[in-house]
């Protein structure tokens, strides 16, 4: 959906620019631009559902202040969005197309629903294991905390997505049997999987922090409706190492999800994490990876493949070690 992102003075990027495929994995120290790249797609996404038709105007950089602009996929690559705001303020919220004046209307038409419809997610699991009122509309919140009541949702009406949550939930920990939702007091659902063997369940306030973040992913891949685009923080959270390889897949089905056999147009993701072992997942896709490289007070985004002589060094050790002991950078600065 969104094929680059350019910064001007935004925090600590100055002056970069990203380029996002149809998924992103991006890795790096704290302070470097990660979650400032969601920041900046959450407030477009915020702009995009207020405002029916932005102004129209030529880009040029603002005299002062920040300024983020967004790039975009044929038929649209002709068009910009530009975000601006005053030196002394951190959210920009002038919204502005830069295309020829019927291209921007027409893009902007099209472009507008994509843009709003963009999630970004950190999951919680103190609140995923609470129980959840009934939902109207089962949208999965952004902290995961209603995690029961869509599962509830989608048992009645979205029941090939429960089922497909259900199955690999009890593959990925297989000492339980199944996963069920059950109705709690004053109109709300909670979580309860089944140990396998036995009659008991644990509810999902008694959940491990793992078993509920594994559970969360699984309902990210399998979402009936998805978005256009999934920002999701600290991918790797909470799971063990030898479990990352299913976290991974079940990102990819989001993003290339003709290659799961699910027929439905791709979800852009952009994933952060701080786990080598994650990273190492992707050795033979560097174009998925970017690092977030902070020198200073400033930083900047770079493609793993970009950087020279990746292949070689690739051949020579994994890529999680070589990300950890600084070779590639975009770690934290001594």
């Amino acid at each position: 959906m969104i094929s680059a992102v350019q910064f001007r003075n935004f925090k600590a990027l100055r002056s970069t620019e990203v380029s996002l495929g149809a998924f992103n994995l991006l890795v790096g120290p704290s302070g470097s631009g990660k979650t400032s790249l969601i920041q900046a797609i959450l407030q477009l996404r915020s702009l995009a559902e207020m405002i029916d038709q932005p102004p129209v105007g030529p880009l040029t950089p603002p005299s002062a202040g920040p300024q983020i602009v967004f790039l975009f996929p044929p038929p649209f690559d002709g068009v910009r969005v530009s975000l601006g705001c005053a030196a002394d303020e951190l959210v920009c919220n002038r919204l502005t197309m830069h295309a020829p004046e019927p291209l921007a209307r027409d893009a902007w038409i099209a472009l507008r629903p994509q843009l709003a419809s963009a999630r970004a997610y950190l999951f919680d699991h103190y609140a995923m294991g609470r129980p959840s009122p009934r939902l109207a509309v089962p949208e999965l919140a952004s902290n995961g905390g209603n995690i029961a009541a869509v599962l509830a949702a989608w048992e009645t009406n979205a029941p090939d997505a429960f089922r497909s949550v259900q199955a690999d939930f009890c593959r990925w920990n297989p000492e339980f049997s199944k996963l069920r939702v059950a109705p709690g007091s004053d109109d709300t659902v909670e979580l309860v999987a089944q140990i396998r063997g036995e009659e008991d369940g644990v509810t999902g306030a008694n959940l491990s922090q793992g078993t509920l973040y594994s559970l969360a992913i699984l309902a990210l891949a399998a979402m009936p409706d998805p978005p256009s685009l999934v920002c999701l923080e600290e991918a790797d959270r909470g799971h063990h190492p030898r479990q990352l390889r299913e976290v991974r897949d079940a990102l990819y089905r989001l993003s290339h999800p003709r290659d799961a056999g699910v027929e439905r147009a791709p979800v852009q993701v952009i994933a952060t994490t701080h786990s080598p072992y994650l990273l190492d997942l992707y050795r033979d896709h560097p174009e998925e990876v970017i690092l977030s490289q902070k020198h200073g007070a400033s930083a900047r985004f770079q493609r793993l493949s970009e950087v020279p002589g990746i292949e070689g060094q690739l051949r020579d050790a994994p890529l999680g070690d070589l990300w950890f002991s600084g070779v590639l950078g975009a770690v934290p600065e001594e």
